[in-house]
């Protein structure tokens, strides 16, 4: 088993993510820190994988700090649009003056009228995790939610595209849950399973 120690390198610059990570891996004893606590820029992600994103900013940050580093790159993969917007999720939501979620939302709905697809109109969350080690080794853990998309959009938890994903087997959509109660069924806690199991059990 490949051991982390005790300080994990987070390569993340949004506060948000951190907190969920840092209370995913608490039961495990280790320190986690962001890559913008330490000040260490964000690389371009040139690749059109989640593994090739997320092995650009683990492996950038392992290499910046001397630590082991966890990334992530995840996003929404639309059946009937052929697995769209997927790695380009967030771009989706990018306009001039900053990401506007509403706006990518109404977009994926658009379009999906646009093909009459039929209903349930599946989709699902998908996150991959790349941890490296500044030696230039690394581990993969991919990690998915299945579910539907509902229109209008509902709740105002969650980020990005959570309000109109609503996942298998609930009422209430992620914008509409406690957030740590979707942390419990997301895609990127169903990827760090994986991670604990590989390295910390």
């Amino acid at each position: 088993m490949r051991t982390v120690g005790d300080t994990l390198l987070v390569a993340t610059h949004n506060h948000g993510k951190l907190e969920e990570i840092s209370q995913l891996l608490a039961p495990y004893g280790v320190s986690v820190v962001s890559a913008g606590e330490l000040g260490l820029p964000e690389p371009e992600e040139t690749e059109t994988t989640f593994v090739g994103n997320a092995r650009i900013k683990a492996h950038a940050a392992a290499t910046a700090a001397g630590l082991p580093a966890l990334a992530d790159d995840s996003g929404l993969c639309v059946g009937a649009l052929g697995g769209a917007p997927g790695v380009f999720t967030a771009d989706w939501a990018t306009t001039p003056s900053g990401r506007d979620f509403q706006i990518g939302m109404a977009r994926v709905w658009r379009e999906l009228e646009d093909l009459a697809a039929p209903f349930p109109r599946l989709a699902e969350f998908h996150c991959t995790l790349v941890l490296a080690w500044p030696d230039g080794s690394d581990l993969v853990f991919n990690g998915t939610m299945l579910g539907q998309l509902v229109w209008p959009a509902r709740g105002v938890q969650g980020h990005g595209f959570d309000p109109m994903f609503l996942p298998e087997g609930y009422a209430l959509t992620c914008g509409e849950m406690d957030r740590w109660e979707k942390n419990k069924v997301s895609h990127r806690a169903d990827a760090f399973r994986k991670l604990v199991v590989a390295c910390f059990t």
